[in-house]
């Protein structure tokens, strides 16, 4: 090496040396040399092992790669955590203040984001994946915090000492900010590893970094991917063990319902075109690379269109059959004095439920002052009732929420524990209770039997139970 001290630069999401010479041998393992500017180059995450390696052997060197301050962050309430609060945070920092931690919704996740803050001390950017949750964190901060809280997303573009932004803009800016802050908290951290938003790990240099989710695993197997971009995951807990002293009891009910005879000649009619095919392909579903080959396949004839066009209405008569619609209108009578959330896979049928049932509708459609509207008028108890298809599944606070009618969803464990997590917020004397509303001899049967082989989609002793409601008039079933 030079016999000057070598200096550590931020460059564009990435770390650069300069003063290192080509031949430099013992330099740590994550630089490569760059031949368009003649330095040394190392991805931005890796800032704080180079660091350590430099240390470690006692190299002689200049860091101008950060640009993050340090802060005393006063908190305006010293609240008590609990004791799994505790145990996080503690978990976290013998981990080198890099983690992940898992703990179910309602748990009180953002508590151990406060106190990461406080105990890391440094310039912090809190990164979460809609507009609407980041105005949740950005009004907790600035109530939690005497500190200056910036916005970057929605139109903003502030930074303060603590920052509260999008996965979206932060994978937009990171090249530009990835030194402005010594931690990083993911909240939602399920959604870091998708396509680009990685990179709002990798362009960051920040040495401390915490993941916060109730539902890490992805069936693309993406979670495998958060130890390298935020850290080990130090503690979890789920639904089932902390229910009853820090959330709310809950029971999960499988309401099993058949098919009118017209409904199943038609199901049976479709699916049979659709395994047809398939079976002349050599096609065998099963993954998500079975279901790309299906679709490639059915791009390339006439057959293979019609093949697609059945899939999709055995689909939908197995989603929306009307034996579902009269267990939901029951449901509807017995929980009258109840909040209730009633979730389908499709935004028609939210449309169908919302005009039958006269319940307001939020999909992804729903512009942003409808539906908060909406969400107060269902925490004061004017709205009793609310359908929705996937834009409810994380990111609101609804915790008078009692009751999930789940009419349809997809086989994803984690899409189905949020759900979940929506009754769970402890309310005195609250129970909460989840249906799952299931058309029995179809491919629905084998995607609940799926999910519901993860403990926290049982209830709160262990078990979920099943019932049929085989197409009577009212849909009556012991709960």
């Amino acid at each position: 090496m030079s016999a000057k001290p070598i200096v550590l630069r931020f460059d564009a999401g990435t770390l650069v040396l300069e003063g290192a010479a080509r031949e430099a041998n013992d330099l740590p393992a994550q630089f490569r040399w760059d031949e368009r500017v003649l330095r040394w180059r190392a991805p931005a995450i890796a800032y704080r092992h180079v660091v350590k390696e430099f240390l470690r052997r006692g190299v002689e060197f200049e860091d101008r790669a950060r640009a993050y301050d340090r802060f005393d962050f006063q908190p305006t309430l010293n609240v008590e955590p609990r004791p799994y609060q505790a145990e996080a945070i503690s978990a976290w920092e013998k981990n080198e203040r890099c983690g992940v931690v898992v703990l179910p919704t309602g748990a009180g996740k953002s508590l151990v984001a406060q106190m990461a803050i406080a105990r890391a001390k440094r310039s912090t950017l809190v990164v979460v994946p809609t507009i609407d949750l980041m105005n949740q964190w950005y009004d907790l901060l600035l109530t939690s915090f005497r500190a200056e809280v910036g916005l970057i997303g929605g139109g903003f573009f502030e930074l303060g000492a603590l920052t509260v932004t999008t996965y979206a803009s932060a994978f937009r800016f990171m090249e530009r900010l990835g030194d402005r802050f010594g931690l990083v908290i993911y909240d939602e951290c399920h959604h870091l590893p998708s396509g680009s938003f990685r990179y709002a790990a990798e362009f960051a240099l920040a040495p401390f970094r915490l993941g916060l989710t109730a539902t890490p695993e992805r069936t693309d197997g993406g979670d495998q991917l958060l130890e390298e971009l935020i850290g080990e995951f130090v503690f979890r807990r789920d639904a089932r063990e902390m229910a009853g002293e820090y959330l709310s009891d809950y029971s999960v009910a499988r309401l099993r319902v058949e098919l009118s005879p017209a409904e199943r000649a038609a199901y049976e009619r479709e699916r049979a075109i659709f395994q047809r095919f398939l079976q002349e392909k050599g096609i065998r579903l099963g993954g998500l690379q079975g279901w790309q080959l299906f679709i490639a396949a059915s791009a390339r004839s006439t057959e293979g269109r019609r093949a697609l066009m059945a899939y999709r209405e055995s689909r939908r008569i197995a989603l929306g059959t009307e034996a579902k619609l009269r267990v939901l209108g029951e449901l509807l009578r017995r929980h009258r004095r109840e909040r209730v959330l009633v979730f389908t896979a499709e935004n028609e049928m939210v449309y169908r439920i919302s005009e039958q049932f006269l319940i307001p509708a939020i999909t992804h459609e729903t512009n942003v002052k409808e539906r908060r509207a909406w969400l107060e008028a269902f925490n004061k108890g004017d709205v009793l009732a609310l359908a929705t298809s996937k834009v409810l599944n994380e990111g609101v606070n609804i915790p008078e929420a009692s009751v999930a009618v789940v009419l349809s969803g997809s086989g994803s464990t984690r899409e189905h524990v949020q759900r979940l997590g929506r009754i769970l917020r402890k309310v005195e004397g609250k129970e909460a209770v989840l249906y799952e509303v299931i058309t029995a001899g179809t491919t629905e049967e084998q995607i609940s039997r799926r999910r519901g082989e993860s403990a926290p989609f049982q209830d709160s002793r262990g078990r979920a139970a099943d019932h049929d409601l085989l197409n009577t008039a009212s849909g009556n079933a012991d709960r």
